[in-house]
């Protein structure tokens, strides 16, 4: 079936969703998630983007972003790829990380601009991450409420107030109050947390998703049919988390 044209974004401004392949976590550590800012911020200056608000999680990520020399997915293809290279590197693994089509969609009124931002901030908190946004240190909020390094506050901040005091506290109040806001929705049923998960691998004596990747054959899938018995797991989420497809999981 062919893929339907992006839609077009008459003020350039656009909710973004990359998430790794097979829906498999991207970030292993907070070195992880802080090349993945650098990459961000060093490509700013490359393509010349505006970026307003971005949140890490473990196997996605969301930006809300403005293009100006080039388009969104050209610079979303230098962004992911060079996070790619540097990854790959660093864990001694080949291939694709993310997913090759990106979701995406078009903000066009201030309105809904700051209910995606404010959307994209509570991620964490809706997903069991943290009970306290302000305690979650890989989301563009602390820029908004401390010193910004690579978002554009500005833009936000002057729909809040004209006086910064005023809109940072303004901005602060709105992105905690409690919604159901649903933007471009990214959602998954798993009864077993992806942490217990972890905890079981690092029982087995395997560290990071790359470990598990790497090993022989043989090993890895007599760990994949352990972890199939563990209750509460789904093959899904296996994919997910390991990057092996599910088709492969099921075979194993």
């Amino acid at each position: 079936m062919p893929r339907h044209a992006r839609e077009k974004s008459r003020s350039g401004i656009y909710h973004l969703i990359i998430r790794g392949i097979n829906k498999q976590n991207i970030f292993e550590d907070d070195e992880d998630k802080q090349k993945f800012i650098d990459t961000l911020g060093y490509y700013k200056i490359v393509s010349n983007y505006m970026l307003y608000g971005y949140c890490l999680m473990d196997n996605h990520i969301h930006l809300l972003i403005r293009e100006n020399d080039e388009s969104i997915s050209k610079v979303i293809k230098r962004i992911s790829s060079s996070y790619v290279y540097w990854y790959n590197q660093k864990y001694e693994r080949c291939g694709h990380l993310f997913q090759e089509r990106f979701k995406s969609e078009v903000v066009e009124t201030d309105p809904y601009f700051i209910v995606v931002l404010r959307y994209i901030h509570q991620n964490p908190l809706k997903a069991g991450m943290t009970k306290d946004i302000r305690k979650y240190l890989w989301s563009s909020y602390q820029e908004y409420i401390g010193t910004p390094t690579v978002v554009n506050i500005d833009f936000v901040l002057d729909i809040f107030s004209v006086d910064r005091r005023s809109a940072v506290e303004l901005f602060r109040t709105y992105t905690n109050e409690k919604t159901t806001d649903e933007c471009l929705d990214y959602k998954e049923s798993v009864n077993l947390s992806d942490k217990e998960v972890m905890d079981y691998l690092q029982q087995e004596g395997i560290g990071t998703i790359s470990q598990l990747q790497r090993l022989k054959k043989d090993n890895r899938d007599e760990i994949i049919r352990k972890m199939k018995e563990m209750q509460g797991i789904t093959i899904r989420q296996l994919a997910r988390m390991t990057g092996i497809s599910k088709s492969g999981i099921d075979r194993t």
